[in-house]
């Protein structure tokens, strides 16, 4: 006869820092350089109306992790592992997919980084790329690498909202205006919405908090409780930041500033809003935002890569191919010449397209492979959420394909 014992006071903490960490990485990779960028690119063209853009990924966010944190949770495997269950060869080719959407973001996001210690501290971008890379290389150089990264993203999740709220604060923006185009816009963009929620749910962004949980032992169907707290606690935060940098933006765009896209906008327009300490202000979100979201991107990827090697489940092995992740999408960023802003858009872009197809293959394990379910009655409003959501950002994907593919040329 046996007894279960509960979990040491350490063991607790342990897993109530990576559950927290989970949150964050979730948050703070959806609300990087990329979601600042196409921010500023699309209010400063649509001005207030882009509220309905904003509310849009919100609730594309709500849905699509409250279905891809639990499946994950209850099934107790990564994307992936659950892909092929439902089809041989999907595991692969959704592994493949989000990795080369993670390496295409994660030189957008190092770029980020070196605009941000520009914006900050006058560092070339380069430099500032190199500096930032070097330092998220660091995280996972060290033994306790889980820890580390966990400390850091709840650090700099919480500086960004703190200045972003002051900038918001300092604006000025049309705050009635932009509620009513929240539910009423005058105009709809679909590849402005399909590129944000590309940038702010698509590609490895949808499985960074989901994969992070698994770390935390907060799985099975017994936690799903915890886990729906921690999804909803994540989904309230990015909504919390995706509004205040659209409210900051629309502030100074309503006063008449005309931002110039094709540079470093978002620049521009914290230092119309706040002078000079707007644009420090604005260096350290931008800074924050990209070394948060390099470690995101970087972790996320890699957890897929054990879809073609068990070795890289290992996590010493797993920690240096992150650390050399990070050290090729830096090389990568020094000797390209595209212009960071449209590639950061681009990159939302191309992981707006990848969205639907994971999360149209998590939810039919969710609905036909009950036998990895552990006994658990999956909601039927959740999984009917998330059909409608996979249906729409199907339709969206391929009607703004076109045009998402002309940021980058343009």
């Amino acid at each position: 006869m046996s007894t279960q014992t509960p979990a040491p006071a350490s063991a607790r903490r342990s897993r109530r820092t990576a559950l927290i960490g989970a949150i964050f990485l979730m948050a703070t990779s959806a609300i990087g350089p990329g979601f600042i960028t196409q921010t500023t690119t699309f209010t400063a063209q649509l001005g207030a109306a882009f509220a309905f853009g904003i509310l849009a990924s919100v609730l594309v966010d709500f849905v699509v992790q409250m279905n891809i944190w639990r499946i994950v949770a209850i099934t107790r495997k990564r994307a992936h592992e659950i892909a092929n269950a439902v089809l041989p060869g999907a595991g692969p080719l959704l592994a493949a997919l989000v990795i080369l959407g993670g390496l295409i973001f994660n030189i957008g996001n190092v770029a980020g980084s070196g605009l941000g210690l520009n914006a900050a501290l006058g560092l070339d971008p380069k430099i500032g790329g190199a500096i930032s890379a070097a330092i998220a290389i660091s995280i996972f150089a060290v033994k306790r690498a889980g820890m580390a990264m966990d400390r850091l993203l709840i650090v700099l999740g919480i500086m960004m909202i703190v200045l972003t709220l002051y900038t918001a604060a300092v604006s000025g923006p049309p705050v009635g205006e932009a509620l009513r185009q929240t539910v009423w816009p005058e105009r709809i963009d679909f590849a402005a919405v399909t590129t944000i929620i590309g940038g702010t749910v698509g590609g490895y962004i949808t499985y960074s908090g989901a994969h992070r949980l698994l770390d935390s032992g907060a799985t099975g169907p017994e936690h799903v409780r915890e886990v729906t707290r921690g999804a909803l606690t994540g989904i309230a935060v990015t909504g919390l930041m995706r509004f205040l940098l659209f409210l900051a933006i629309l502030g100074v765009v309503s006063a008449g500033v005309a931002l110039d896209t094709s540079g470093n906008a978002t620049a521009q327009a914290f230092e119309s809003a706040a002078g000079e300490l707007g644009l420090r202000a604005f260096g350290v979100i931008l800074w924050a935002a990209a070394i948060s979201s390099v470690i995101g991107a970087a972790f996320t990827s890699v957890s897929f890569f054990d879809a073609f090697s068990r070795r890289f489940s290992q996590p010493r092995v797993r920690s240096w191919t992150t650390v050399a992740f990070i050290a090729v999408t830096t090389v990568i960023f020094l000797l390209i010449g595209t212009a960071p802003a449209a590639l950061l858009v681009f990159a939302g872009g191309f992981n707006g397209l990848i969205l639907p197809i994971g999360l149209t293959i998590l939810l039919v394990a969710a609905l036909r492979r009950r036998d990895m379910l552990e006994g658990y009655e999956y909601p039927v409003w959740l999984l009917a959420l998330g059909g409608i959501v996979a249906a729409l950002t199907w339709y969206m994907g391929v009607v703004s394909a076109g045009t998402i593919f002309d940021y980058l040329a343009g």
